[in-house]
């Protein structure tokens, strides 16, 4: 069935990707996709094009990838070149999801309806770049999808409706990713829906109060402090599967940790106190953590049996503790 909405799409990740694929298949009409330039990527850290990019260049969509949409700054001719295109193209809103620039007023201005966001969290928790990582690792009950109208502002702008989900306690980064992913492309299209048939979506300020920002991850962040408690260490694990991946060292060689559970146990933190083929049990702060999916540098990831046959552990080895837990 065709739509007569036409939206301008912004995007990067395989988030937004969805999105507009779900959008493409319910029939609007897409004059342009926005996508971030392509980057380096892979061993060969070849340039690589974005997901939204790959799906609008394979169903002939005009794709569009500015390194800017202001015209003060880095780079003020491309910024302008982009203003211009977008007043250039006849549409009604834009959808934005993950794109990873910064809309400038000037920009939310143009769509006549204007431009609403696919945040991956419940606003106003976890407004910023890395909602999905930050609710895992903080151990919330819940996530889900918010369509918020854009302003000016970090992932401030009123809320137009919410999707929700239960973190479950083995979700991981991808886990979560994925059913929010399809949660997104489903209520954009159905908004969409309903913005083209009543000509407006009601929406509501945020709350001021229960503000939280998500910073984006730092590969600091990934090395495990055995010195916090065993419940903090495995949501870290969980929350950085698959990336940055959470690890230890051990006698100078770094080991990612992709599955862990918390254990009783006591001890210095970052000894290990027991090694068998159900997992490597590591002293922490408060408790033990049970490792039992690890990777050595070059290897695969290996449940704990397959790992210890190929290293060599021994009972009181102790993981070197960070300098200090940047947080």
């Amino acid at each position: 069935m065709t739509q007569s909405l036409r939206v301008i799409f912004a995007g990067t990740p395989e988030f937004a990707a969805a999105a507009l694929a779900a959008m493409h298949a319910a029939g609007f009409s897409v004059p342009l996709v926005l996508t971030q330039p392509d980057r380096p990527a892979g061993r060969g850290m070849k340039l690589t094009a974005s997901p939204v990019k790959r799906f609008g260049l394979e169903h002939g969509l005009t794709v569009a990838q500015p390194t800017s949409l202001r015209r003060a700054g880095k780079y003020p001719q491309e910024g302008a070149d982009a203003i211009d295109l977008l007043r250039a193209t006849p549409h009604d809103v834009m959808v934005v999801a993950a794109y990873g620039l910064i809309l400038p007023q000037e920009v939310l201005d143009i769509p006549p309806r204007g431009a609403i966001n696919i945040h991956a969290s419940l606003l106003p928790r976890w407004r910023g770049a890395a909602p999905i990582h930050r609710a895992i690792e903080a151990g919330d009950a819940e996530s889900g999808i918010t369509l918020m109208q854009m302003d000016a502002g970090l992932d401030t702008g009123a809320m137009i409706r919410e999707g929700r989900t239960p973190i479950r306690p083995d979700d991981t980064i991808a886990a979560l990713h994925d059913r929010l992913t399809a949660m997104g492309a489903e209520m954009i299209v159905a908004a969409l829906r309903d913005l083209e048939r009543d000509g407006a979506l009601p929406s509501t300020p945020q709350p001021d109060d229960g503000t939280t920002y998500a910073e984006k991850i730092a590969k600091h962040e990934a090395a495990l402090d055995w010195r916090r408690p065993a419940e903090e260490l495995t949501r870290q694990v969980r929350a950085f599967d698959p990336f940055p991946g959470a690890f230890g060292t051990l006698d100078g060689v770094v080991i990612k940790i992709w599955s862990a559970q918390p254990v009783s146990g006591a001890g210095e933190p970052g000894t290990i106190a027991e090694i068998s083929a159900d997992g490597i049990v590591v002293a922490c702060g408060s408790g033990a953590l049970q490792l039992t999916q690890l990777q050595k540098p070059g290897g695969k990831r290996l449940p704990v049996r397959e790992f210890l046959t190929g290293a060599t552990l021994a009972k009181g080895q102790r993981f070197t503790l960070p300098e200090a837990t940047q947080r």
